[in-house]
Order: C-alpha cells, then structure tokens, then sequence
C-alpha cells in the first residue's frame, strides 16, 4: 500500500511540474500576444486584409527565424532558424520537425552568431536553394524535398575571385534568372570582419547559364529582394539602422537596373530597437509585404504605405500560402500565420 500511495504521490509531484513548465512556457509565448494587431492606415488597405484578422502563433522557441517558403507539393513550409544552423519544417496537424541540419555552414569554419541558412527559395524545377551565411555562397539542395539531405551544390560563392560576404535573401525571375542580396550578417564581425574580402555589399543576378553581375553596389545592408508582378520593378530593403530605407529600382530589358529612389523611409518605433527593414514579398495584385519594425508593413502597388501587421517584436521575413490567402511570418524566435483576403 506504501508503495501505491508513493508512486502516486510521484506522479502527482510529475504532473504539477510539468504542468508548471507548460504554464511557463505558455506565459513565455503569449507574452507579445497583446501586441499583435493589424492598423490600417488607408482605406484601400481592406482589400488585402480585415482591421480585426487575429496573428496566430504557430511556433516558438528558436534563436532567429528566417526565411520562410511554401511547398505546395506537401502543403507544408521550410523557414530557416539562423543560430542554430537548421531549417524546421511546419505542416497543419502535424506541427513543427527539424527538417535539416547543418542547413548553412557545412564547412567546419567557426561561426558563432549567424552560420545557419537564410532565404529559402525554390527553382523552377522545385529543388530547394539556400541562401546559406557559413559556406558564403547561393547553394542548391542535392537531394529531393521530400527526404532531405546537407550534401549541396555551389550556384555562386564569388565575384571575380573574391568571396561573397553572407548571401541573405533571394528571388527569381521567369526566365530563370536568380537575384540575391549579400550583407554581411552571416560574419560575425560583419563589417569589421577580416574574412570579408569584397569591398561592397551587393546586389548580384546569377543567370541560368551560370554568368554572376553586381547589379547594385551602393546600399550599404541589401537585405530583404523581390520583384513586381510583371517583372519591371525591383524592391530592396536596407537594413541599415541608421537609413533604413525600402528602395524601387526599374529594371531594363537586360535584367539591370536604373533610376534608384526611395520607396519608403522607415523610423525607429518609440526610440527603441525594434528591428530593420528585412525580408519582402509580393503579392499578384502587386501588394508588398515587407518585413520592418515591429511586424510587416504593407505597401500598395503604387508604393503607398497602407497598413502594418505588428507582431510585438523584431520580424525577419515572411511568405505567402498558394492561394495568397494566408501569410506565414517569421518574428524573432516565432513562426506566425495571419489570414488575408
């Protein structure tokens, strides 16, 4: 009988504990819940999204998500976490599963603070392309989606003999063309750094047939890149704390680009660090979603600034569903879906 009443007294003692730890961590995941909101700012802005859409939280406890992309072939989604060097895999039902690791640095060099992979993209024959900070270079997955595997083929790595600094966030055209951005977040020293051996932060196009050009050169953190609907638009965010700024370029019919202006100049909120112009996506209709302080500010095609999804913390990237009618964001340690129209 002693022993009964003890192994129940055991399991009792076990319960309460780990219903404490699950009460803590829910404490620790709802903590920003009251801050996540949408503010519309203009009117046409209810065409893209309701003023009272809930921001749900699907995941959380990683150092710094990034990256995000849909596959649809699966209905599932990738999103990077940068720290830890892994990419995490999200499907409906199912949750939240490491889906690869090492995902960025393979290479054995230290990196202490950004080694993992960022921008997840895929070609046009649906093979996954990593921006990958450790290994410096836009890598191709060897291996299927569906049983994944850190054996990688280099797409670019340098320019001209000099290495790239930390491929970030990427994007294609129809034709195949692949444009990236290279900051220097994935060195640790960034700037500073003595393994930087390229005296710019660029804006590179890799053609199909293998052909690397600086399309940009004079920005001085190109972070977050995407393209309008048809293609005659390029917009690029600066992650610059100090100019943080969301830039428009056209594009001519060689794939370069001209005329560079200010799309939107952002401010820092209430004085404090609440995260840099990041990753961007565009909708069909045109629409930019771009990743900046304190959630996603969304831009019409006109490049008004109409309404901004607050996410209560710094925001990385975000992506969209097939339909476009769900946006995935990926939000400090969080990953967080909201409902458009």
């Amino acid at each position: 009988m002693r022993k009964i009443t003890f192994a129940l007294c055991l399991l009792l003692c076990i319960a309460c504990h780990n219903n404490s730890n699950n009460n803590a961590a829910n404490q620790s995941v709802n903590k920003t819940s009251h801050l996540r909101k949408v503010e519309i700012f203009d009117p046409s802005a209810l065409s893209v999204i309701d003023s009272n859409a809930q921001i749900e939280l699907l995941d959380s406890g990683h150092k710094w998500t990034e990256g995000p992309v849909y596959i649809k072939d699966g209905g599932y989604l990738l999103f990077s976490d940068i720290p830890n060097n892994s990419i995490y895999k999200w499907k409906e039902g199912s949750g939240v599963s490491l889906y690869l690791k090492p995902s960025g640095n393979t290479e054995g060099r230290i990196v202490k603070k950004e080694p993992g992979s960022n921008g997840l993209l895929l070609n046009a024959k649906g093979d996954l392309v990593l921006c990958q900070h450790g290994d410096r270079r836009m890598a191709l997955m060897d291996a299927p989606l569906n049983t994944p595997s850190p054996k990688f083929i280099t797409l670019a790595d340098n320019y001209q003999g000099k290495r790239l600094n930390s491929p970030n966030d990427g994007v294609y055209t129809k034709n195949g063309d692949l444009y990236f951005t290279d900051p220097p977040y994935g060195l640790d020293r960034r700037l500073d750094d003595s393994a930087k051996q390229l005296h710019f932060q660029g804006v590179f196009r890799l053609t199909p047939g293998g052909k690397l050009d600086v399309i940009i050169k004079d920005l001085k953190f190109p972070n977050g890149i995407a393209f309008s609907p048809d293609e005659r638009t390029l917009y690029i965010s600066n992650s610059d704390s100090l100019n943080m700024l969301w830039m428009k370029y056209d594009v001519d019919d060689k794939g370069f680009v001209k005329n560079g202006r200010v799309l939107y100049e952002a401010k820092q909120y209430n004085g404090t660090d609440a995260g840099n112009p990041d990753g961007m996506k565009v909708n069909r209709q045109g629409y930019i979603f771009a990743a900046g302080p304190e959630g996603i500010w969304i831009f019409s095609p006109a490049g008004k600034y109409i309404a901004r999804i607050y996410t209560g913390q710094k925001t990385a990237n975000c992506t969209f569903s097939p339909d476009e009618k769900t946006l995935f964001i990926t939000s400090s340690s969080d990953l967080m879906r909201v409902k458009l129209k």
